[in-house]
């Protein structure tokens, strides 16, 4: 018997640059109705691109929610339609200046699913060529390559916080274990 909650009206409450806001009415298996937030967001993609020096090439920005400055990986929102795959292309070429040979599917996280309807699709992107960065208009960013190890460190200190940074650097970590076991721990 598998859980489930039915939709039975929805208002939208704000539409924005990059989210919706509306709340639903639910109902639950056992009869009761209950009201449900959802943010809606179109998605998006991370991206763990690794140089041929095993460093991680992470982004540093000031992300205006959090008042404070985050280190993570190269990411991006989905544009409508858009291939999870081509939009991870497109965003490390844009963050990072980088094109890579070969990507490994890290597969899809939902980063808060309480109340936020957004899928990220996370890739390793290994053997890049390195070119030059173009970022959008509004965009202020720097690129720093870091160690897996020194991440790992990072993260277990509660240094990086941002769930789709952790998530991906845990996950690329243990791919690159099984196809490089001499380079890693």
């Amino acid at each position: 018997m598998g859980f489930f909650e039915k939709q039975l009206q929805t208002s939208t409450l704000y539409e924005g640059i990059i989210v919706n806001v509306r709340r639903d009415v639910a109902l639950l298996q056992n009869g009761s109705e209950v009201q449900r937030e959802v943010v809606e967001h179109p998605g998006g993609v991370g991206i763990v691109p690794v140089t041929k020096d095993n460093e991680v090439l992470m982004v540093r920005q000031f992300r205006y929610p959090m008042g404070e400055e985050l280190l993570e990986i190269p990411a991006g929102k989905l544009g409508v339609g858009e291939d999870p795959f081509e939009c991870a292309v497109r965003e490390l070429s844009e963050e990072t200046g980088c094109t890579a040979e070969r990507f490994v599917d890290l597969g899809a996280i939902y980063p808060s699913p309480g109340y936020c309807k957004e899928t990220l699709f996370l890739y390793l992107a290994l053997d890049l060529q390195h070119g030059e960065i173009h970022l959008d208009e509004d965009e202020l960013l720097s690129v720093e390559a870091v160690g897996i190890d020194r991440l790992m460190e990072m993260i277990m200190k509660n240094e990086i916080k941002d769930a789709k940074t952790v998530i991906g650097i845990m996950k690329a970590a243990k791919v690159l274990i099984g196809l490089r076991p001499y380079m890693w721990w």
